[in-house]
């Protein structure tokens, strides 16, 4: 069974603006910018547009290996979700550990 917020995921066609809605959250308690859009994305795109949206986001300078601050990285909360091996192997295929 998927966790609700796995239930957001849409297909279809990503343009370059609208991954770089991906890009514009906000910390309001410190935590990594690029762990929560990492996540944010996660959430709502499937794991082909993921992939590339993540190879867009480095490109983009982002942090692929962003941490949120009990210091677990954005790729080992995603690994623990039964669905999310194919993103977390799109994290890994982009450096992040």
């Amino acid at each position: 069974m998927l966790k609700k917020d796995k239930e957001k995921v849409f297909g279809g066609e990503w343009t370059e603006d609208s991954m770089r809605f991906f890009l514009e959250s906000k910390s309001h308690d410190g935590t990594d910018v690029d762990y929560i859009n990492i996540l944010k994305a996660y959430q709502y795109m499937t794991a082909d547009t993921f992939a590339e949206f993540i190879t867009f986001f480095k490109e983009e300078g982002h942090n692929v290996s962003a941490k949120n601050l009990d210091g677990q990285s954005a790729m080992a909360v995603i690994a623990s979700h039964a669905p999310g091996k194919p993103y977390s192997d799109a994290l890994k295929a982009a450096g992040a550990e």
